[in-house]
């Protein structure tokens, strides 16, 4: 296979040391061209011991976000929503078992203000796969420095032959790698920013304490061409804002229930580079786009999984769970709205399946998980489980349905017979039968 382009020139005589330094700076200087095309420094070799190098996630998104537009929250705004949230509170109070999360920040944010609140957020939850993948690099590269039969035992005259300066080649492959992952990330980010309607709204724990806030420019265009009034369209997603806040707020371990499930990917990342050449080289010979010698090429390629690492099955455990439980918060969340709302709002039907719809077509939240984890979260699941919460509450009541949370989590199987899954945790009166 032809190798990936980044070399100081070929040489007349074969045992002739490399020049890695003159490689990688090479080979930063053809990448950074790349990316200065699009107004982004970076990814490159930072020198950052940043596994996700924070300033070039928030450079990124904040740039994008400002390509978008971003329009200054007003006072009208701010009342808006405080009104919003108020009606939304007080119907809550009667859906859902846990009590109103306390206001901490800005119940209204223009899109970079998104950005800033929630990054911290995203930080946390991306940076396990950033870590895994500098790991599974410097693994593979070790492995590499050592041909068959040789090994740290190798005596230093046969191993400084080698010419393989792997501690150098390995922090600055780490460095391109967390800053082509921030990059990817920012972009995300940024395009999150001009669709997103709250802070909760992708589902996942991007605020420590959790407080609900909302997005008024976005909830505007998300109404637009909608016969709906406005104000409704404001308070459905207030309830829903709220309602998840709300969630996080009490269950302070389903944050790292979800956080443990992307480390958990991240720790098991393994490189099978004869794999990766293998697809490396079916995409060169297809035709598509793919070509070693070229930079941008390269990225797009790393980018659309031509280069994705093996998958383990700790790893798709880990996706499952992340899957299930991502299901599970949606439609908890769509089972308390439809609750609270009740027939207060004349258009909850249409809101909640336009909800649905544009979930399943163009979410940006599900192509980054796409993008970064092979993730597919299925609308069908998230369906089932707002039936599943529904039909809990219906055979119980509301503290029982949300007492779920506290313990142990449906799995995909028990969505679809609730009441198996609600006599499983029932404690029988004779417990002789367990000795």
């Amino acid at each position: 296979m032809t190798p990936f382009g980044f070399n100081p020139g070929d040489s007349e005589d074969s045992n002739e040391p490399v020049d890695f330094a003159a490689m990688m700076e090479q080979m930063q200087q053809q990448i950074q061209e790349q990316f200065s095309k699009l107004g982004i420094n970076g990814p490159g070799f930072t020198g950052s011991t940043e596994a996700l190098p924070k300033n070039i996630v928030r450079d990124t998104a904040k740039k994008f976000t400002t390509a978008q537009g971003s329009s200054p929250v007003g006072a009208n705004d701010v009342a808006e929503i405080e009104q919003a949230f108020s009606i939304a509170e007080l119907w809550l109070d009667e859906a859902t078992f846990f009590p109103k999360s306390p206001n901490i920040g800005n119940v209204a944010l223009a899109r970079t203000d998104w950005v800033d609140t929630t990054l911290p957020g995203w930080q946390t939850s991306v940076e396990p796969l950033a870590m895994g993948l500098s790991s599974a690099i410097g693994e593979l590269l070790n492995q590499a420095s050592f041909g068959e039969g040789e090994g740290p035992e190798t005596p230093a005259d046969e191993q400084s032959q080698m010419q393989i300066p792997v501690g150098m080649i390995s922090a600055l492959l780490n460095s391109f790698i967390g800053s082509l992952i921030a990059t990817q990330l920012g972009q995300a980010i940024g395009g999150l920013a001009g669709k997103v309607t709250g802070a909760h709204d992708v589902g996942l724990p991007l605020v420590d304490s959790a407080f609900p806030t909302l997005v008024p420019q976005n909830i505007k265009e998300w109404a637009t061409d909608l016969d709906i009034p406005l104000d409704e369209v404001r308070i459905f997603h207030a309830l829903r804002e709220a309602a998840v806040a709300r969630l996080f707020s009490h269950n302070p371990w389903l944050v790292s229930y979800i956080r443990t499930a992307i480390t958990d990917y991240g720790k098991g990342i393994n490189i099978d580079l004869d794999a990766i050449q293998e697809q490396a080289q079916r995409a060169f010979e297809s035709g598509n786009g793919f070509d070693p010698s070229n930079p941008e090429s390269f990225t797009i390629a790393l980018n659309e999984g031509i280069f994705t690492p093996q998958e383990s099955p700790a790893q798709r455990d880990a996706l499952t769970k992340l899957e299930t439980v991502l299901a599970l918060i949606d439609g908890w969340s769509e089972e308390v709205v439809a609750m609270a709302s009740g027939d207060r709002l004349p258009n909850i039907a249409a809101l909640q399946e336009t909800l649905r719809r544009r979930r399943a077509t163009s979410a940006p939240a599900q192509q980054l998980f796409s993008s970064m984890l092979g993730l597919q979260v299925s609308p069908r699941l998230a369906r089932e489980a707002a039936v599943f919460w529904k039909q809990v509450r219906e055979l119980k009541n509301v503290e029982s349905r949300d007492r779920i949370w506290s313990g142990i989590l449906p799995t995909a199987d028990d969505l679809l017979t609730p009441e198996r899954f609600m006599k499983s945790l029932e404690i029988p009166d004779d417990l002789s039968g367990l000795i």
